[in-house]
């Protein structure tokens, strides 16, 4: 069945494309979780229209994530924790830590956008990549330091 993604879906598609799934996967998963819709003649011209109206609403998007990663660029973190033996700190650095100092710095930067494979867990210097739009990664530096 063709169907017309409503929401980024992960390994099928970006919202607005048009993909082809299995129809009980189209009926019972998609479709009631309001995450597509089927490629009908009048949904395909609606989403065109969307798209269309779209694309300025993305620019603008990329603009501000892009005026974000500029005043990011300059900026270098410096966070003071607990350490025990060979320099390991007692907990560890989260995503949610580093969302939480740059919104004291006035910086609004949502967690979720922060890449971080895993917990920062030693003291140091390490550059954290923070994804703001599709097109724009951003690497900031985070030192760690002893408290």
């Amino acid at each position: 069945m063709k169907i017309i993604l409503l929401k980024d879906v992960s390994k099928l598609g970006k919202a607005g494309d048009c993909v082809n799934v299995s129809d009980g996967y189209a009926r019972n998963y998609m479709i009631p979780r309001r995450l597509a819709v089927e490629a009908t003649s009048s949904n395909l011209r609606i989403m065109e229209q969307k798209k269309a109206l779209g694309l300025g609403q993305q620019s603008r998007a990329e603009r501000e994530a892009q005026a974000l990663a500029e005043r990011l660029n300059r900026l270098s973190l410096i966070l003071s924790r607990q350490v025990g033996k060979g320099d390991k700190l007692f907990g560890s650095v989260t995503s949610k830590d580093l969302s939480e100092a740059l919104t004291g710095l006035g910086l609004d930067v949502d967690r979720r956008k922060i890449v971080l494979d895993e917990p920062i867990k030693r003291v140091g210097i390490f550059e954290v990549p923070i994804r703001l739009h599709q097109e724009v990664l951003v690497h900031i530096r985070v030192e760690v330091r002893k408290a």
